[in-house]
């Protein structure tokens, strides 16, 4: 996978990951899991330190990083690779009103690449910025938690449900994280 992007391991980092074409996926419940239950489980069991972290209608942000031993890179490709088939599987097995749409402009997505592959769900590589400092780190925090406050879907951070900004919060959340705004101490 190449991207412009370079992850080093054990550092932390600002990764925005985006569907293909900004597909609007994660208007639904049941995708919106696809992705909390994926990350909780590559927290659990590949090393993942999530830091915060807010799923949009099309992308996910994260300050995260991986644990010793692991490699950031590996996480994030298993992350979409798994998360792919996840999000394909709940289009055509649960009510999915745009259907057809989404299936034809997934595969459509495929068409120039070179590796043989049936949908294409995630746009190659990922953003990827290294935190440099404390101020970086929660600047970037606060942009993740504020997301859905600046596309109106909610009107404070704290009330968007797929989002670290409950956990900042103390308030019940969907995913545990590591709340610390100090971690590159």
């Amino acid at each position: 996978m190449s991207t412009k992007y370079k992850v080093k391991d054990n550092q932390c980092y600002f990764i925005t990951i985006t569907t293909v074409g900004w597909v609007d996926i994660f208007t639904r419940l049941n995708q919106k899991y696809v992705i909390i239950k994926s990350l909780d489980y590559c927290q659990k069991e590949k090393g993942l330190e999530i830091y915060a972290y807010c799923l949009m209608h099309s992308h996910l942000h994260m300050v995260c990083r991986a644990e010793e031993g692991y490699k950031l890179s590996d996480i994030i490709r298993d992350l979409k690779k798994y998360t792919s088939k996840q999000i394909i599987k709940t289009i055509k097995e649960q009510p999915e009103s745009r259907r057809e749409w989404m299936l034809h402009y997934f595969k459509e997505s495929c068409k120039n690449l070179k590796r043989n592959q049936e949908y294409k769900v995630w746009q190659d590589g990922y953003h990827a910025e290294i935190l440099f400092s404390n101020s970086f780190l929660k600047e970037k925090i606060n942009y993740i938690h504020n997301n859905p406050v600046k596309d109106k879907v909610v009107k404070f951070a704290e009330d968007y449900i797929f989002s670290s900004a409950r956990n900042y919060a103390d308030l019940d959340n969907e995913l545990d994280i590591v709340v610390d705004v100090n971690i590159l101490l």
